[in-house]
């Protein structure tokens, strides 16, 4: 109903897209007629205007840049103690950059006619003129020496229109449209084209890459292939080039390498979407200002935005490595008994369903049916059971007996549930064991309770009313109970990924085999996923059902989605053929509004209704007769699968039948250029899995036009309309001719989970014979509102799963920056003098809450490394905020003087070696210690000399903090992946997961910011040079130092877990907080009571004797003494 009101609403006042467009025409008009007038002008003229652009740009914000540098002179002019007055002028500073972001955005709008003029008449000339010949700059003759298509005669540069683009060479031999023209105002407002294929996206593209790139922030082309980025960037580069911007592929470069950051530094950057996620990760690892490569995230443009933003956003992207006992799993102990369980499972299965159909054709409905739903709740995609739902009547059957146990909050489910082994939900993708599957896979003479997790709480409230134990007992077991705990949670949650395994995902549907590994064949597209993984160690249990190596586990470094990756741009925008069903989901995430902007030519295929049918066998005969009558006619046959098991099916049954056809799927992706290049012929039938469905240019001969153009066939309709609508753009591209038909059966996915009960009923009460078909449009109807449902399935998932990762995401936003300001320097000395304020507050805070001065007095002394003491009255009567800010004094004057002192102890060895050994030293190492850790830090010999021994302080910080940083944030990133995964058994409390995460990740963050503080202050307050004689001071090795071996991966975010997350059993307990060791948990050999005597050691060689160990017991887990006897 709302549906039909919206439609005649529409039809009164126009869709919101047709306003969108009539805002724009009078731009288009404005852009053509400077286009007009362009055209007297001599090509150096031309060139000339991209200067005037850019001057009127830099005049408009000369204001606002001459502020932000007065600001910043301000601040070096401020003394080291002014902390108050540094902040306020950083603030201003923020302030100030995004008031020059919004006044910029002005200034292009304004220049925006000018700038897609100049960038239309440069497209004419290349394609009319065939050369332009300019006054030969300096930038020319650069060009001239790599770039065949420049060339240098005398004094004067001659730009030819052929070049190489991805290996081949192109003419240039477009201009814009007046639709490409709507569709580059679009995207420079920063909204989402949509445009339909063969539309020239690409050309679209260069009008609002040339705009911004005019004001030197830098823009970002997004692909979602590395072909793509390196073609796009070379087939469009000589346009920009011309006018003296500069373009490249980060992904033509290595990470990390001088090519890469060259290619950043570019005023035009083409790139996949992975490699500048990794790219931002990898700067956020980085030790050296130096070796950042990405610059600000100013503008973005991402082509099929909808794959990149909706499909890709959920998949993290980790940069990771080894982790102690990563080899170390229950999956191949626990596989054995998966298998034995399932085959157990299908028997059950096997007998429910015979047994279903013998009292429902008697017309025992009621205890048919509930033989019905256990064998759907047992094995959902059981072939038998699918082809028996298909039969009239029989899934009214289902439905009616799934609501009655739905009803009431599935109140009398368990009743359904009890002979059955394990559950399966479909729908929401869960795999549930039983009582009675825990029995029948606990073995003879076993621990009944070996799959069953204890509870806890009680366990541990018994512990303590049981008098007959003392505390060190009671400690003991409460330690052996939560261990069993962690323990079983990681057995119960390895056989759960081994069920999902065997149960939900098929070989050559959902993943391919390939050189002995599992690799996951994307739904969207059909294509491998390179170095994706399932996450949460539901890939490993794959591994192990298809009996190859099952990989290491390993420990995530550095993590971010794309989703949270994409928003941190200042404009984002996009291009794709079909974002207008996602669009809600692209406002409400991204604040992305998307415009359908109409084709250059109307659409003239024919879209028939679907073709349903009862089985997949009818509906394959009809697949492969369709066919045969269009091969017939002269006509090239697209044929969409959804899977490489439908496609390789499907080839076979036209083998078959004589019929030759080509096949393009993941197994065949390397053939795929050549695929595509016949697909146009007549009489070729291509059969494709999604992998055809975008990027894809299917180009039609003269003889295919005239027999009535590219005929697309889908074999099933996808879960998303999306994924149709590509399918059927790859026909009646340009004002082409072409058809498209989508075949369907009741047997097919989408409709046995979210099919409309009305089609069963229709084609029951019809009584349709074996073969016959049913066609209309109220059906092709109810199926799309199938997909809407689906669709809105998708997005809730999308949506809890964003706020799991805006947790994350929170918390790395606060690291990285803390980092950044390290990294570079700038705002560090403020950040230490905060932590240093942080850190004393802390301290005040807990010395009144327990009153003790004396134990005050010992945590300064510890981490401040001053000696002052409180009295206890002071302590009592005095205001924390005055207390804290005369123990900052003396922190802070302490501080300063011991830098001083180092400074002062430094400089004559400095001084020394500059006058022995100046010619041949650049720069120094140093060794830095607080006694117990020791680090290099390498610093300028001559900056040092210059700045009086401050250059030496500002390197001992820096790389104090990114050590120390670095470190505790990759503990923290464990801690949190342990947290997710413990976290989910939060269901089985009746809780929800996703609040105590929220809560729990904040105590852990909280904690995890103040022992960062406090490792921080507690080094750089020690800190102190060794003496050393300058002969032996030795010049810094230049180069770098050898890294860890990292992987890069995409984990396919398949469950609302961090991928990386198999943890080590005892790890996943997620009880209190692990001992801070590099990376494994602490393995405690012996229990100690707090109350018992024992002896400790001192790092600095003190021994202290017969004291409680509850007094010494912070020292002995921050590793400050080891416990000797006791």
């Amino acid at each position: 109903m709302l549906d039909f009101i919206a439609k005649g609403l529409a039809k009164i006042f126009g869709t919101k897209s047709d306003r969108d467009i009539k805002e724009l025409l009078p731009k288009v008009t404005e852009i053509n007629q400077i286009f007009g007038s362009l055209k007297s002008l001599t090509d150096d003229q031309l060139r000339a205007k991209t200067q005037e652009i850019k001057e009127i740009i830099k005049g408009r914000l000369k204001e606002i840049d001459d502020k932000i540098a007065e600001t910043r002179a301000q601040i070096e002019g401020l003394p080291a103690q002014a902390i108050h007055e540094k902040d306020q002028l950083f603030t201003q500073i923020d302030k100030l950059e995004k008031d020059r972001d919004d006044e910029l955005e002005k200034v292009l709008e304004d220049v925006m006619p000018q700038a897609f003029a100049v960038v239309k008449e440069t497209a004419r000339r290349f394609k009319e003129n065939g050369t332009l010949v300019v006054k030969a700059s300096l930038r020319d003759r650069e060009l001239a020496v790599s770039k065949p298509n420049v060339e240098i005669r005398d004094e004067e540069a001659i730009w030819h229109n052929k070049w190489m683009a991805a290996g081949n060479e192109v003419v240039w031999d477009m201009v814009h449209y007046d639709v490409q023209l709507i569709g580059g105002m679009v995207l420079h407002k920063g909204k989402i084209a949509e445009m339909a294929t063969g539309e020239g996206k690409t050309l679209v593209s260069t009008l609002p890459a040339f705009l911004n790139a005019l004001a030197g922030r830098g823009v970002h082309v997004v692909t979602v292939n590395d072909y793509l980025a390196k073609r796009d960037s070379e087939w469009n580069a000589p346009l920009f080039e011309f006018h003296g911007l500069t373009v490249d592929c980060i992904d033509k470069y290595q990470p990390n390498s001088p090519g890469r950051k060259r290619a950043y530094a570019s005023d035009i950057v083409y790139g996949t979407n992975n490699e500048f996620g990794f790219d931002y990760l990898r700067d956020n690892m980085a030790r050296e200002a130096g070796d950042l490569v990405q610059g600000k995230h100013h503008f973005a443009m991402v082509d099929e935005v909808d794959s990149v933003l909706i499909d890709d956003a959920r998949t993290p992207l980790i940069i990771s490595g080894p982790v102690p006992r990563g080899d170390v799993h229950e999956f191949e102990q626990m596989k054995p008994r998966v298998s034995a369980l399932v085959d157990e499972q299908r028997k059950l299965v096997q007998g429910f369903l015979a047994n279903a159909k013998k009292l429902i054709a008697e017309g025992n409905e009621k205890e048919g049916g509930l033989a019905l739903f256990r064998a759907y709740r047992g094995i959902p995609k059981y072939k038998p059971l699918i082809k028996f739902l298909s039969e009239p009547g029989i899934r009214v059957v289902l439905q009616k007996t799934e609501n009655y146990y739905l009803q009431d909050n599935k109140r009398n489910m368990p009743e359904a549930d009890e002979p059955l082994l394990f559950t399966i939900d479909e729908k929401t993708n869960v795999v549930d064991l039983t009582d009675r599957g825990i029995e029948t896979m606990t073995t003879k003479n076993e621990d009944p309770s070996f799959f069953i997790l204890p509870d806890i709480g009680v366990v541990i409230a018994d512990l303590e009313k049981d008098s007959s134990l003392d505390d060190k007992e009671k400690l003991i077991r409460k330690e052996e109970v939560i261990k069993d705990y962690g323990v079983k949670a990681q057995r119960i949650h390895t056989v759960n990924q081994l069920l999902k395994a065997y149960c939900m995902f098929e070989r050559d549907t959902e993943y391919i085999i390939v050189d002995g590994k599992v690799k996951i064949v994307d739904e969207q597209t059909g294509r491998v996923m390179e170095g994706r993984r399932y996450s949460d160690g539901l890939h490993q249990a794959i591994e192990a059902k298809e009996n190859v190596k099952v990989e290491d586990a390993t420990q995530t470094y550095a993590t971010i989605t794309l989703q949270n990756y994409f928003r941190m741009y200042h404009k984002l925008a996009g291009m794709t053929g079909t974002a207008e069903t996602e669009a809600g989901e692209f406002w409400e995430i991204y604040k992305l509004d998307v415009v359908v902007i109409p084709t250059n030519k109307p659409i003239i295929r024919q879209d028939r209704e679907d073709k349903v049918y009862k089985t997949v066998r009818e509906k394959f005969n009809a697949v492969t007769d369709e066919i045969n009558e269009l091969v017939a006619q002269g006509r090239p046959v697209l044929v969409g699968t959804t899977s490489v098991e439908i496609s390789e099916v499907l080839s076979r049954m036209l083998t078959l039948k004589k019929i030759p056809h080509q096949v393009l799927n993941a197994k065949q992706h390397a053939r795929e250029a050549d695929i595509v290049a016949e697909a146009g012929k007549s009489g070729t039938v291509t059969i494709a899995t999604n992998m055809a469905g975008r990027g894809t240019d299917i180009k039609l001969t003269p003889e295919s036009r005239k027999a009535g153009g590219l005929a697309i066939i889908g074999t099933e309709r996808h879960e998303s309309r999306r994924v149709d609508r590509q399918l059927r753009g790859r026909s009646g591209r340009q004002g082409d001719v072409g058809s498209s038909q989508f075949f369907v059966s009741l047997e097919d996915s989408l409709m046995r989970l979210f099919g409309s009960d009305r089609i069963a009923k229709l084609m029951d009460r019809m009584g349709l014979e074996e073969g016959e078909v049913i066609q209309h449009s109220m059906i092709t109807k109810s199926i799309e509102r199938a997909q809407k449902k689906v669709e809105e399935n998708n997005f809730g998932t999308r949506k809890r799963l964003l706020e799991y990762d805006d947790v994350m995401n929170s918390q790395r936003e606060v690291v990285y920056k803390r980092r950044r300001n390290a990294l570079k320097g700038e705002r560090l000395e403020l950040d230490i003098l905060n932590i240093v304020y942080d850190v004393c507050e802390s301290m005040v805070e807990m010395g009144k809450s327990t009153g003790d001065s004396e134990n005050l007095r010992m945590n300064v002394f510890t981490t401040l490394g001053v000696d002052y003491h409180i009295s206890e009255n002071d302590l009592k009567t005095k205001d924390a905020a005055k207390l804290t800010q005369e123990l900052y004094a003396v922190a802070f004057d302490s501080y300063q003087k011991k830098n001083e002192l180092i400074a002062q102890t430094a400089l004559p060895i400095f001084k020394r070696v500059q006058d022995e050994r100046g010619g041949t030293v650049k720069d120094i190492m140093v060794p830095i210690s607080d006694g117990i850790k020791q680090i290099g830090v390498v610093c300028n010999l001559e900056a040092t000399i210059q700045s009086e021994g401050r250059e030496l302080i500002r390197a001992i910080e820096k790389n104090v903090a990114l050590a120390i940083i670095d470190q505790n944030w990759k503990e923290h990133l464990r801690d949190m992946d342990d947290l997710k995964q413990s976290v989910q058994n939060a269901v089985y409390e009746q809780k929800d997961p996703l609040l105590i995460y929220k809560f729990e990740a904040f105590e852990m963050f909280k904690r995890f910011i103040g022992k960062l503080n406090e490792d921080m202050i507690s080094f750089l307050s020690r800190a102190d040079l060794p003496r050393q004689d300058p002969a032996q001071v030795q010049q810094a090795q230049t180069q770098r130092a050898t890294e860890p071996k990292l992987q890069t991966s995409k984990a396919d975010a398949g469950s609302t877990l961090n991928p990386g997350a198999n943890r080590d059993a005892a790890a996943a307990a997620g009880a209190g907080r692990p001992a801070p060791q590099p990376i494994a948990p602490r393995k405690v050999e012996k229990v100690i009571g707090r109350n018992d005597k024992v002896t400790v050691k001192y790092s600095d060689g003190t021994t202290k004797t017969d004291v409680k160990y509850k007094s010494v017991e912070q020292d002995v887990a921050d590793g400050k003494c080891v416990v000797i006897e006791n």
